[in-house]
């Protein structure tokens, strides 16, 4: 679904929204996109279990657990922070998804750098025995495939098209699916300027762009400003945006619009890849700081 939108917006630009969202319920955005062809690569191996990797509020993870419970699967999640391990109740995201069943398991930040090694694989193969590998992030070659699928025939008008960026999968996708008129803009949700090289490995057009100003300190960070204009687009246009991805994303475009960096008449898609479940958990962060909580009614 496709919504236009004005909020604040000069005449000499449109914008609007794929709504992808409303997908899934639970399984919502990008990451219903990324795992539509590892679910059905993992029933064509015959595997039981997925296994994935995710942090305090991870997206990933609470789709992932979701996704398997609804397709039959078992879910294992390797979580950062073995400091979580008793604080699953106080944590929306890893209740969530231990209700649908998934088995967490809290192991160290520093462990937890070592998740691509096959070593580390291995152990966990010998500790949990056969699974379906899901990335962190779910970021693999059938992510990719699934991201493709995001722009369909109707957004050929488009001009720029804008996504966040975690680890990747979901820009690929677009680039490799958008067409040559067509400039695919990223936001990335963390601080460097890594992205560029994981980017490059499942991409060949050149039609991108990493846009790094809008991370606002780093994954994971808010401030007021950007929780108060959550609040005022949602308020506007009824699009809950979430403080990690999104509503960077949004914040992002539109300071880029109101300092003229796209061209008149410039027709400008912004992908809504969900993510909505974490703003519970950052809620109660910032009422524990005495500051505004998001107002999305999610």
């Amino acid at each position: 679904m496709n919504q236009l939108i004005t909020f604040h917006l000069p005449s000499s630009v449109s914008v609007t929204v794929k709504r992808d969202d409303l997908i899934h319920p639970f399984v919502s955005g990008n990451k219903f996109r990324k795992l539509k062809y590892n679910l059905l690569e993992a029933k064509k191996e015959n595997k039981q279990t997925l296994l994935t990797f995710g942090g305090a509020f991870s997206n990933h993870i609470a789709a992932v657990a979701y996704a398997a419970k609804e397709n039959g699967l078992q879910s294992i999640g390797i979580i950062r922070g073995d400091e979580l391990r008793d604080k699953i109740i106080q944590n929306p995201t890893l209740q969530f998804a231990q209700d649908c069943g998934m088995q967490l398991e809290f192991i160290t930040r520093e462990a937890y750098r070592d998740k691509n090694e096959l070593t580390f694989i291995a152990s966990l193969q010998k500790q949990f025995g056969d699974f379906y590998l899901v990335p962190e992030g779910g970021t693999n070659d059938l992510a990719i495939k699934g991201c493709e699928e995001i722009l369909t025939n109707e957004d050929a008008a488009f001009d720029y098209i804008c996504c966040a960026v975690g680890t990747g999968g979901t820009i690929s996708g677009l680039i490799n699916s958008a067409l040559p008129h067509q400039k695919v803009l990223g936001f990335p949700a963390l601080k460097g300027d890594f992205l560029q090289d994981e980017i490059r490995i499942f991409v060949q057009n050149q039609n991108w762009e990493l846009i790094t100003d809008y991370h606002f300190g780093g994954y994971g960070k808010v401030n007021e400003v950007l929780i108060a204009f959550i609040n005022e687009f949602f308020k506007e246009t009824k699009i809950p945006l979430d403080p990690i991805y999104t509503g960077k994303l949004f914040f992002g475009v539109m300071n880029m619009i109101e300092n003229n960096y796209f061209p008149p008449q410039s027709k400008i898609m912004l992908i809504h890849t969900g993510g909505l479940q974490g703003i519970q958990g950052m809620n109660n962060k910032l009422r524990n700081k005495h500051l505004p909580i998001i107002d999305s009614h999610v």
